[in-house]
């Protein structure tokens, strides 16, 4: 289309000429505009398919450093066994709980009566469940994924008990109503969920070795725990090395969704100790380990956009 101003190229515009200007030199009509349009149309549509593409990375990246958060910090586990009945399980004969154990607290001190921890067992311990273990690596992974987000059943050398008496404490039963006693004094116990006949409830006394846990089972009567294993070499205790971490949370099933305190079994706040701090709860301890991963992947995911496009510029 030519100028209607003879002697001047179309896109030339005058000094002092608005180029929007209608009849200007500028002034392409409709169809450059539309093009205007249509070019900023395929700008956004490529900023949609970079974050689409983007997008399984960002997630790959927040759901390992999420793992990396589980392994060190927070650890879902699948409860199997019926032994610390009803404090994990809500009726007779329910299994399946998923507890969140916090691993933080013990970094700074040791497991403490009243505490259910989560240990791995010695080896004279007989496993309380059967889990066949997988033959094949792809298999073995699979597992390894679902016991880190608490969907498959722990190694059979897990296992989660209830601290009675920690390292120099002497554990013994009964006084005169039954009771489980430490260094002399009953325990306060409400937990106990179907107590061992009284008949055949005695035992000790054993003296806990510094650095060596005493364990029981809430459920005493179906509890394969530390009085179970009195004859072996360490007289039934569990070295403090081998906790994993203190259950803090029940996150499944959702109708028993709630914390898990330490009661202080052996009244020792009543003596005028000061009072220990509670464990991780609630559902900011259940989002704690996806959400610091996908803080920490948005930067990196960022960073790789930029390295990407310095390299195509």
């Amino acid at each position: 289309m030519s100028s209607d101003r003879p002697g001047r190229p179309a896109d030339v515009v005058p000094e002092g000429e608005d180029p929007r200007a209608p009849g200007s030199a500028a002034d392409t009509g409709p169809i450059r505009r539309s093009g205007g349009r249509a070019e900023r149309r395929r700008e956004e549509a490529a900023k949609k398919g970079s974050l689409i593409r983007e997008l399984p990375v960002l997630l790959l990246i927040a759901f390992v450093l999420a793992l990396l958060v589980k392994t060190f910090l927070v650890q879902a586990f699948f409860i199997p066994s019926g032994s610390m009945e009803r404090t994990l399980h809500g009726c007779p004969g329910c299994t399946g709980d998923r507890v969140l154990v916090n691993k933080v607290p013990y970094w700074f001190g040791q497991p403490e009566p009243g505490d259910i921890v989560v240990f791995e067992g010695p080896e004279s311990w007989s496993p309380e469940v059967d889990v066949q273990e997988p033959g094949n690596a792809l298999s073995g992974g699979l597992l390894w994924l679902g016991r880190a987000i608490g969907v498959a059943p722990p190694s059979e050398d897990d296992y989660v008990k209830r601290v009675i008496a920690t390292g120099g404490q002497t554990v013994q039963c009964c006084d005169g109503e039954g009771r489980v006693t430490v260094d002399g004094e009953p325990l306060d116990e409400p937990y106990v969920f179907e107590n061992t006949p009284l008949e055949s409830r005695a035992f000790g006394p054993v003296t806990v070795p510094e650095g060596r846990l005493w364990v029981m089972g809430d459920h005493r009567s179906a509890s394969a725990d530390s009085k179970a294993h009195m004859g072996d070499e360490n007289s039934g205790t569990v070295a403090v090395d081998d906790v994993i971490g203190r259950a803090a949370l029940i996150v499944w099933p959702l109708d028993r969704f709630g914390t898990l305190g330490s009661p202080d079994i052996q009244g020792t706040e009543a003596a005028g100790n000061p009072a220990r701090p509670m464990p991780v709860s609630g559902a900011a301890a259940v989002a704690a380990p996806y959400a610091m991963g996908l803080v920490g992947a948005v930067p990196l995911a960022a960073w790789r956009r930029r390295r990407r496009r310095s390299r195509s510029g």
